[in-house]
């Protein structure tokens, strides 16, 4: 007993229990994790593809839209993880039980650790052909930096997002500008009617689906903040403001060079070395949030705290870097697509039972399995329902199955 206590004391990151108050920290550390987190240049190339096809109107009204409901989406779940000071795991004990935590802990520990060694990847590849370095040496480097912040915890990501979040903007200010400036004002960016364009359903698909997966993990960040005010304002400014940001700077570009990927439009505007400061910045970041959120996952299933899970992890990703960036990203993407019904889950679990959440006594059923058919229906629905907005689909699906089981078990412990 006495050396599980000392063992919980140095566990600095909380990953096993509540963030004490002594570690809560203010608004500016929280932001910058936050940012640092959204401003990501999947992000920017999803922009730059929407920038290719819709008009200025439709454009503004996809970002607008989309990143009001992720910004609604993860300031619930930043509301969720500061009032109980748990990360995603430790919430999913709470709904799905102790060993039915382990899906969610699974599927959002396997996702990050691959994305991961993608963003590795995809930062190693085109810089070692630009800058005539060895592939392989570049990868090592690249995922041991990265994984280095990600191990000294919330302290270190919000130190390197303070970095990187004014770097990142200006530049992105810089490129959106040279854009403007080539074709003589902003209003002549979009093409009122786009050679290949795309619905505005289709649209609103990939803003929310660009970072809906991201956004479940909120809590394992909002929990460090100071008061409730601070983990929702963050997280709706990170997710509305600056993911609207990434998009901009991206649609511009992709509009007026028709290319979509942010990394190839630097390069056409003549900024090489700032396209590889931009480029290793936002996924040194964006890398150092999906480590940290899969050490926490596995530090739920394998009881052992986060840092060793996120060398663990971050081992595994650098490791088959190249392999996951060409063998798996398809396979990622659908398995991220499992992840926003946890959310809508742990959402609807703790507003329906915030007592539960209140008594440090209350006792973890095993397996929850409302959660577990909620989250099972919802992914089938956003998988194979081709019709519509899929995440949205999902979270729907899984709230009403989740929502009707609750009702169910409420009224056969009435009666």
């Amino acid at each position: 007993m006495e050396a599980t206590a000392k063992s919980m004391k140095k566990d600095t990151e909380h990953s096993l229990s509540a963030v004490k108050e002594e570690s809560k920290q203010g608004f500016w550390a929280v932001i910058v994790v936050m940012l640092g987190f959204t401003f990501f240049s999947p992000s920017m190339t999803a922009g730059g593809n929407l920038g290719i096809g819709l008009n200025m109107r439709d454009f503004f009204l996809a970002m607008l839209l989309g990143n009001a409901f992720l910004g609604l989406y993860t300031g619930v779940l930043a509301h969720v993880g500061q009032s109980t000071g748990l990360t995603l795991d430790l919430l999913a004990r709470h709904s799905f039980g102790t060993k039915g935590s382990y899906l969610p802990s699974v599927l959002i520990s396997f996702t990050q650790i691959g994305w991961f060694g993608v963003g590795v990847a995809m930062f190693a590849l085109p810089v070692s052909i630009l800058l005539g370095i060895n592939t392989t040496l570049l990868i090592f480097m690249t995922g041991i930096l990265m994984t280095a912040t990600a191990y000294f915890g919330i302290k270190a990501l919000a130190i390197l997002g303070s970095i990187a979040v004014p770097l990142i903007a200006l530049l992105g200010i810089y490129s959106m500008n040279v854009g403007i400036n080539e074709v003589a004002g902003f209003g002549n960016v979009f093409a009122e009617n786009p050679a290949n364009p795309l619905t505005l359903t289709a649209a609103l698909s990939i803003v929310i689906g660009s970072f809906i997966s991201g956004g479940t993990a909120t809590p394992n960040f909002t929990r460090f903040s100071k008061t409730p005010n601070i983990a929702v304002w963050a997280t709706v400014i990170a997710f509305f403001i600056g993911n609207s940001i990434m998009f901009v700077f991206g649609a511009v570009g992709g509009a007026v060079t028709g290319n979509a990927d942010i990394f190839d439009i630097l390069i056409a505007q003549g900024l090489m070395i700032p396209a590889i400061l931009v480029l290793g910045l936002n996924i040194w970041t964006t890398n150092n949030n999906a480590l940290y959120t899969a050490g926490l996952g596995l530090a739920n299933i394998t009881k052992i705290q986060s840092k060793p899970m996120v060398l663990l992890g971050g081992t595994a990703g650098t490791l088959a870097a190249i392999w996951l960036y060409n063998n798996f990203v398809a396979y990622l993407s659908l398995l991220g697509g499992m992840i926003p019904p946890v959310g809508v889950v742990i959402i609807l679990h703790y507003f329906m039972n915030k007592k539960h959440y209140q008594e440090e006594s209350s006792e973890y059923e095993e397996v929850n399995p409302g959660a577990i058919v909620a989250v099972i229906l919802g992914s089938m629905v956003g998988v194979f329902l081709k019709w519509g907005i899929s995440p949205l689909n999902a979270l729907v699906v899984s709230a009403v199955a989740y929502t009707a089981y609750e009702m169910i078990i409420r009224k056969k412990n009435v009666s």
